[in-house]
């Protein structure tokens, strides 16, 4: 595939590089700021941006703000991003502006490295992708009414890996159970969420954005 990076180490922006090329990746651009990103994705959209959070000047929010312009000016453009945080706010906007083609790791797990390629793949063929604790903390609880709380465990479960970009047959090797059984769970969830009968997008996904505004 075809890639634009965006990271402010040197080192990392580097050693990813290597890695892509070294895996038969095409790495169109490597830069060091949001505006570089813009640039660079203005000149040859990509089919897939991997982009820090936090970057110059500020090392706030400029990287994920890139990520969300650049979802609204080339919607079909896979947006993967890389950090050592969990922006909730941020990652609520990014995720609900279309439920496809997203991806929120944390940088731990490019030290795994056949997940974050399989993530990459995942994002540029439309899929989500989602580090385990960007899950949690997206769907932690708040002083509102927990939306979770009709839901049961085994269903909770099946929901965080869903979150995860599993596919059922994925999630019932994970939880040692049926694929029959995680289909009769997803429909409960759905079910249960009020999206059983969403025509149009992706409800395991709604399932997901349902909550990312706590």
């Amino acid at each position: 595939m075809r890639l634009i990076l965006a990271e402010d180490s040197a080192l990392l922006r580097e050693g990813l590089v290597r890695l892509l090329t070294d895996e038969g990746h095409e790495v169109l651009a490597a830069v060091g700021d949001a505006e570089q990103l813009l640039a660079a994705v203005a000149a040859t959209p990509p089919d897939l941006i991997v982009v820090d959070v936090r970057m110059p000047p500020t090392h706030t929010d400029e990287g994920l703000r890139a990520a969300l312009e650049i979802r609204r000016r080339w919607p079909d453009v896979g947006v993967l991003v890389l950090s050592q945080y969990v922006e909730k706010r941020y990652a609520a906007e990014l995720l609900g502006g279309t439920a496809s083609g997203v991806g929120y790791l944390l940088k731990d797990r490019v030290v795994q490295v056949g997940e974050f390629l399989d993530a990459l793949d995942r994002v540029a063929a439309g899929g989500a992708a989602f580090d385990p604790e960007v899950v949690r903390q997206l769907l932690a609880r708040t002083t509102r009414v927990d939306p979770l709380a009709a839901l049961t465990p085994r269903e909770r479960d099946v929901l965080e890996h869903m979150a995860q970009g599993c596919t059922n047959a994925h999630i019932a090797a994970k939880l040692h159970v049926s694929q029959s059984a995680v289909e009769k769970h997803v429909n409960a969830i759905f079910d249960k969420l009020d999206l059983a009968h969403v025509t149009g997008y992706s409800r395991r996904v709604l399932a997901v954005l349902r909550y990312l505004g706590t």
